[in-house]
């Protein structure tokens, strides 16, 4: 591994919304080739990197089942959606020269692999890059908790948390102009504080499992990159803060 790399291997999530740039909904073309060039930025340094790809773009679950519609059918089609998204960045990071596997949590081998840990590790020892699709194939489950819990099968060294803002903030700053940054956060503090990061069940397991959470702003050039070498602006939550 190249030394300007803090971290051995990682996890990068990514929200739906992250995948529409200007759009009110579905993918933008220049927005997942950006963040492909992110992605393979941080390969390049030689790190093992996986992905796991949020579906509010498309559907997502507690809308429709806020709507009337039953949450686990609900759910059920937000997890799909997260299939679409990751065929989306699968054929990106392919276009820049990254070998890839998608791995689904819900079976459909005529698209994709289904999810297997150690198949997974494989990939990644190998230098491919994996993509964890349909969440934790359960409903009432969010794909932050899919993404801890990926973090944790893998034996990741962090859990990158990619936003639309450069780290944890009081408020929301986009809303609020008094919002100030987080420089560390213990996980104890966040849920304490009931900051919107994750989801609780996301913070438990990443602190049950020692394995700390960097929130960053993907919309900056180079952030990735930039984060997974110890600099740039970024929130780092982790035991003891």
């Amino acid at each position: 591994m190249a030394s300007d790399a803090k971290f051995r291997r990682v996890l990068l999530k990514i929200s739906g919304e992250g995948l529409m740039g200007s759009r009110e909904y579905g993918l933008d073309p220049a927005t997942v080739d950006r963040i492909a060039g992110e992605i393979k930025s941080v390969h390049d340094l030689g790190v093992e990197v996986s992905v796991v790809v949020g579906g509010g773009n498309i559907f997502r679950g507690v809308s429709g089942a806020a709507g009337g519609m039953e949450r686990a059918a609900a759910d059920s089609m937000g997890m799909l959606a997260t299939v679409i998204n990751a065929l989306s960045m699968q054929n990106a990071l392919e276009k820049v020269g990254l070998v890839t596997r998608v791995q689904s949590a819900i079976a459909m081998p005529t698209v994709c692999e289904t999810f297997i840990r150690r198949r997974a590790i494989r990939h990644l020892e190998k230098g491919r890059v994996v993509i964890f699709a349909a969440g934790t194939g359960n409903p009432f489950f969010t794909t932050d908790t899919a993404a801890a819990l990926r973090a944790v099968e893998m034996g990741c060294d962090a859990l990158l948390k990619a936003t639309q803002v450069d780290g944890v903030y009081t408020a929301d700053p986009k809303k609020d102009k008094t919002a100030t940054r987080y420089e560390r956060l213990s996980f104890n503090e966040v849920l304490a504080k009931n900051l919107a990061v994750m989801d609780a069940s996301a913070i438990a397991l990443c602190r049950e499992n020692g394995v700390p959470i960097l929130v960053f702003d993907l919309q900056t050039e180079r952030a990735f990159a930039e984060v997974v070498s110890g600099r740039g602006r970024f929130t780092m939550i982790c035991e003891g803060g």
